[in-house]
């Protein structure tokens, strides 16, 4: 009879190794953490707002963009005298619409969210979400100092919110309370994403854009994930080409980087004086106690003013009105004197400040950046003498966005992505980096805040001085 070897196999008593079982625990509660987060949801829910805000920005961006503002643009540069009351009679339609037709007309585009997610648990309410984008339309497709960026930002978002509550009945999602100002972020960046056709400018704005000086981390991978499915819902009615063609110079000089940092600082201060005066300006028109639509006819009569006026000294096709993605070309392009480019900047600051100001339903993504394009040229063209006015009219588009939005990282990826640009990220860093510094806290958004944990922490440094005995 054989006989059977009962001593354990080498294997098995591997297996039973207490150094060995002590390390797998530890690799387990490793990847517990690790995948501590419900991830899977996001897999689902990310794309369905991406397709969705895609749809939605497509719509909107032809509707402006093809259909409202190139015949009004023709009709203005050929009949000047039509700018001022075609102004006038958008922005009043816009009022009207905004007064009657929403819950508190000065609540729109990207303010909104960025109350809704301080404030509201990211609610956004849908009753006047219609009614909010006909009001951009108006606003921007007759002329109006701003761009797509506000109703793609707000539509974004509360299509995010809106499918929070649609979803969160269903419990294989596990949605939860918090997830729905995770969900408007996701929208908004996914909003950013196809209208400017750059999703990663899409992501770090969304996450920039709460706070001053921090992220809002939590929406980092749903961002991520609708950004890119925004934008390829988007290219596939309108192409995926950068919007603005720069033609960019491989390489740059250390003098080069010594200018941008002075362009930075310069428009640094000017950014800093042009949000005081539209927070003034907005604050004031806020409070005051007249009809709504009558503040908007007054703000899109002073706009088509600024218009009118720039006409009447740069008789030509570059004007400071409306959408202008077509000024982008203009002032790369053609010949432009500095005295015109800055004139071109302080009118366009100014329409935008009686556009928005007044409650014009938008924001200033856009004219920042002409207006950083164009001082970047005359400061090429006038102080640097510079071969390529195209760096430095990226590096003052950065800048501006920098220190207007107080969203240095999303102001240097958007020019790398709309522009085509990637040789200028590291001057456009430099630049960025100093204006932000130099602007300080203002900000175009009122709602913007400070990170709450660098509020805990100086709160926690004054009261630890406080208990310290003086000597």
């Amino acid at each position: 009879m054989k006989r059977i070897d009962k001593r354990p196999i080498a294997g098995s008593r591997f297996l039973r190794h207490p150094l060995l079982r002590k390390y797998v625990s530890q690799v387990h509660d490793e990847l517990a953490t690790v995948y501590a987060r419900d991830l899977r949801k996001w897999l689902v829910i990310a794309p369905l707002i991406g397709v969705f805000t895609g749809l939605a920005i497509t719509a909107i961006a032809v509707s402006i963009l093809n259909e409202v503002w190139p015949p009004v643009l023709h009709y203005y540069l050929h009949h000047h005298w039509a700018i001022v009351p075609g102004l006038l009679l958008g922005s009043m339609a816009a009022g009207l619409i905004m007064q009657y037709l929403t819950p508190d007309p000065d609540e729109h585009s990207s303010e909104e969210i960025i109350r809704s997610y301080h404030e509201h648990e990211g609610e956004i309410h849908m009753r006047p979400f219609l009614p909010k984008l006909l009001a951009a339309v108006a606003t921007v497709g007759f002329g109006g100092s701003a761009a797509l960026e506000g109703p793609s930002i707000y539509g974004g978002g509360a299509i995010g919110s809106w499918l929070w509550k649609r979803l969160r009945s269903a419990k294989h999602f596990r949605l939860e309370a918090g997830d729905r100002r995770i969900m408007l972020i996701c929208g908004a960046a996914a909003g950013m994403s196809a209208v400017f056709r750059a999703p990663l400018t899409g992501i770090v704005f969304a996450l920039e854009m709460p706070y001053k000086d921090d992220l809002a981390h939590e929406a980092l991978l749903p961002s991520l994930i609708a950004s890119v499915v925004s934008f390829m819902t988007l290219s596939s009615f309108l192409g995926s080409q950068p919007l603005f063609n720069f033609s960019t110079e491989p390489s740059f000089t250390h003098r080069d980087l010594l200018w941008c940092a002075l362009l930075g600082l310069l428009i640094g201060l000017i950014a800093m004086a042009f949000v005081t005066i539209f927070r003034r300006v907005r604050s004031f028109c806020v409070n005051a106690q007249f009809p709504h639509w009558m503040k908007l006819s007054i703000g899109g009569m002073l706009t088509g003013m600024c218009g009118l006026l720039f006409l009447h000294f740069y008789n030509g096709p570059l004007v400071p009105l409306g959408p202008n993605y077509e000024a982008v070309d203009l002032i790369l392009s053609h010949a432009h004197s500095s005295r015109e480019l800055v004139t071109f900047g302080l009118f366009k600051l100014a329409a935008t400040v009686f556009t928005l100001g007044a409650g014009g339903v938008s924001a200033m993504f856009v004219p920042l950046f002409l207006t950083g394009g164009a001082f970047g040229v005359a400061f090429a063209q006038s102080v640097v003498h510079s071969a390529t006015p195209a760096l430095y009219a990226a590096v003052g588009m950065a800048c501006f966005i920098a220190a207007g939005y107080k969203t240095p990282l999303a102001a240097v990826v958007f020019v790398a992505e709309a522009t085509g640009g990637h040789a200028f990220i590291i001057p456009s860093l430099i630049g960025a980096a100093v204006a932000y510094a130099v602007s300080g806290d203002a900000s175009a958004s009122g709602d913007q805040r400070v990170h709450e944990t660098a509020k805990i922490h100086a709160s926690g440094k004054e009261q630890h001085l406080a208990r310290e005995p003086a000597e």
